[in-house]
């Protein structure tokens, strides 16, 4: 399950401790190792000091929390993300969005495009104004018949065994294409969560959301608090990294909570 050792990117802005307190939820539900860390250019004494001043000052945020708390040197701060988060083995890395975004919605920043398109690790990307619930209500996948979504879909199971949350699949229905066929692929998947985990069948949903784009789709559907989405990468990505097209890029931007973003082949 993801969240062994979660990596935090950290900036001195809301985003950046909107990820952290995010990164804080997930290990706390999963009882694994928290690092936080910024990122500076090379080459540059002054900065490397100011990102050690800026991790310095997270003991109020971290209330008490163990956290390695890690300055790193990165061309760009996706690619420093993802350089360090191989170095010490993270399994996710969590990253805010950016100022001036819809509260509400996450926003894709230089670092999360990098992530999206090229992280090794399962990337995490937190809406903006975020504030993580007390307890994990449900995980939903967002589902298309393909391997890395049935992937996904076993990953998932696990984790909402191991915490105790319901499952959700959710199939986007966009424009007049046919719903039966969409429903007998969901139906497929609720069976293939149902056996890959000890999860009795009505712990486990499924929905099609329908709407002329994506984002009418995605409104389609309930979204209560404590809702985590989890989607598979591309076919298009290379195996053990994360790759998202343009309809998922369109998902994540709409989506009302946290969104993870699973590498291919990932286990």
């Amino acid at each position: 399950m993801i969240g062994e050792h979660v990596l935090a990117g950290y900036v001195h802005d809301a985003g950046g401790r909107e990820a952290l307190d995010l990164a804080r939820g997930i290990v706390a539900l999963t009882g694994g190792r928290l690092s936080v860390a910024t990122v500076h250019p090379p080459d540059l004494p002054a900065a490397a000091g100011e990102a050690r001043a800026v991790l310095d000052q997270l003991a109020d945020l971290l209330d008490g929390r163990p956290a390695d708390l890690i300055v790193q040197e990165g061309r760009s701060v996706g690619r420093g993300l993802t350089v360090l988060a191989s170095r010490i083995g993270a399994d996710l890395i969590v990253v805010g969005s950016p100022e001036g975004g819809a509260r509400g919605r996450i926003g894709v920043g230089a670092a999360a495009d990098h992530l999206l398109h090229s992280a090794t690790e399962a990337v995490m990307l937190t809406p903006s104004g975020y504030t993580p619930p007390d307890e994990l209500g449900r995980i939903t996948v967002m589902y298309v018949r393909r391997p890395q979504c049935d992937e996904a879909v076993i990953r998932a199971s696990q984790a909402a065994e191991r915490l105790e949350v319901p499952l959700r699949l959710v199939t986007l229905a966009i424009g007049d294409v046919p719903a039966d066929p969409l429903r007998d692929d969901l139906a497929l998947a609720i069976r293939l969560a149902v056996d890959s985990a000890d999860l009795l069948p009505e712990e486990v949903t499924a929905e099609l959301a329908e709407g002329d784009d994506v984002a009418e789709a995605l409104a389609d559907v309930d979204w209560p608090e404590g809702e985590l989405l989890v989607c598979a990468s591309s076919e298009d990505a290379a195996a053990h990294r994360v790759f998202v097209g343009e309809v998922a890029l369109k998902m994540l931007r709409a989506a009302p909570c946290p969104v993870a973003v699973l590498p291919r082949g990932y286990y």
